[in-house]
């Protein structure tokens, strides 16, 4: 998370000097790298809120099989959306950078 927040952080630059030029040269592949990267890191943080609500309502279930069962669940589709996201993450780097390079 924290490379992609220096990623904006350096592309936000490169942006800003480039307007002030007067020359509009945004590189298309760091624009879209960019947007997809933090699109992908937002999902991966909502996975990771996910299993952490999943986790807190398996512990305070009290034993109840039903809120057991909406826990473990929720546990689990965290766990397959951070998963999805990581492969999309990985899919979406390998195919910009063989496409635009």
């Amino acid at each position: 998370m924290l490379d992609i927040l220096k990623s904006v952080a350096i592309d936000t630059q490169y942006i800003e000097s480039a307007g002030a030029n007067g020359n509009d040269t945004g590189d298309l592949m760091t624009t879209v790298n960019t947007i997809i990267n933090v699109a992908l890191g937002v999902i991966g943080l909502v996975a990771v809120v996910m299993i952490i609500m999943g986790g807190l309502n398996y512990t305070t279930s009290a034993g109840d099989a039903a809120k057991v069962k909406k826990a473990k669940d929720t546990i689990m589709y965290g766990v397959i959306g951070l998963v999805v996201a990581l492969l999309a993450f990985a899919i979406v780097n390998f195919v910009l950078t063989n496409v635009f390079n």
